[in-house]
């Protein structure tokens, strides 16, 4: 059975650094591409950045160089590190899987995973 436990929220100032972590259970980790999304109160389901199996990332549209993914196939865990965290980041970021697509990279949309993980928050103060 897949499951994904994230760790790592807080609570931060404005400025400050969090790194988040997803630890993946139950599945054949490097077959699997893996990403992380954000959800604020009222607003839909943003997808931060996807990962491939071969380590190759996409990020969200609003990313900048803030956000920085990475993945472990060896302790099967993903990472998400975020610096200069800004008010407008909080929100409830999730981790999530699935098997890889046939023609490589990674899925983009919140339908296309279907393994999640509960949340951890991130609350960011001016």
């Amino acid at each position: 059975q897949v499951q994904l436990v994230e760790s790592g929220g807080g609570s931060v100032q404005a400025g400050g650094s969090l790194r988040l972590s997803c630890a993946a259970f139950g599945y054949t980790y490097s077959s699997y591409c893996m990403a992380w999304f954000r959800q604020n109160l009222g607003k839909e389901r943003e997808r931060v950045v996807s990962v491939a199996s071969d380590g190759s990332a996409s990020y969200g549209n609003f990313v900048k160089s803030r956000f920085t993914i990475s993945r472990d196939n060896a302790t099967n865990t993903l990472y998400l590190q975020i610096n200069s965290l800004k008010p407008e980041d909080t929100g409830m970021y999730y981790c999530a899987a699935d098997r890889a697509p046939r023609y490589g990279g990674c899925w983009s949309r919140p339908a296309d995973f279907g393994h999640w993980g509960q949340g951890t928050q991130v609350t960011v103060s001016s």
